[in-house]
């Protein structure tokens, strides 16, 4: 099983645990779900990890950041659970799960799973979005940036919340969105899958300024990031950057 394979049979699987603990813990609180969901998918994701490459480093939002991982030549970058609050809610499908790899100063293979969708997107091939009228600005729907209403003045376009940062960009590689700005930070783990995957499908990645995004750092933060059909990207950046 090569890498590509193994990043979206994880996101996958991990998925299918965590639609299972919704539906086990229907009748539970929100904080118990988002308490089990992140444990069950985490502790599988490193399982299979310690399994299928035993000799690569970890950097999960649920588990202890080791810096080890600064001197490893692959890094897997994973977020068991994007999206607790959607995932808590019950019937709202805007939430993933994030499994990349990094590999020698760069994202060589990811996957996000899109488990209430059915919809697992990975390297290395993914099939570019369609073409749409009318450019769609997705953001966050408890924290939007404050570039974002800018950029939707710039472009002419319509503002969409969304859930997570895998959600929202995954509806830009599915052509349901057309642009994707964050400037309120993320850890590594937020962005890494989803970047890998949009980059397969064409579509420009990079911070707001422009500067490429940057992986398995000291602090594993992002500070910000957009994502976009490429047609887009003079116009996002000249607002952005």
């Amino acid at each position: 099983m090569n890498d590509h394979q193994l990043a979206a049979r994880m996101a996958s699987r991990a998925g299918e645990l965590l639609l299972a603990v919704r539906h086990e813990l229907a009748d539970a609180t929100e904080a118990e779900r988002k308490a089990a969901g992140d444990k069950r998918s985490h502790d599988f994701l490193m399982e299979a990890l310690a399994h299928y490459r035993p000799g690569d480093a970890v950097l999960s939002e649920e588990g202890a950041d080791d810096a080890v991982r600064l001197c490893c030549e692959r890094v897997w970058i994973v977020d068991p659970l994007d999206g607790t609050r959607e995932f808590s809610e019950l019937g709202r499908q805007d939430w993933a799960v994030h499994v990349a790899l990094w590999k020698s100063g760069d994202l060589v293979a990811g996957a996000v799973a899109l488990p209430a969708q059915g919809i697992t997107l990975a390297t290395p091939n993914v099939a570019p979005p369609p073409p749409h009228a009318g450019p769609r600005i997705v953001v966050s729907r408890t924290r939007p940036p404050a570039t974002a209403p800018r950029v939707c003045e710039r472009l002419g376009g319509t503002l969409v919340a969304m859930g997570s940062a895998g959600a929202k960009v995954a509806a830009v590689i599915q052509g349901l969105a057309d642009v994707y700005v964050h400037a309120g930070g993320q850890h590594e783990w937020d962005s890494a899958a989803p970047v890998a995957v949009a980059r397969a499908a064409g579509l420009h990645a990079s911070r707001l300024d422009g500067s490429p995004l940057e992986y398995n750092r000291p602090e594993a933060l992002v500070p910000d990031v957009v994502v976009c059909r490429p047609e887009y990207t003079d116009a996002v950046l000249a607002v952005t950057s």
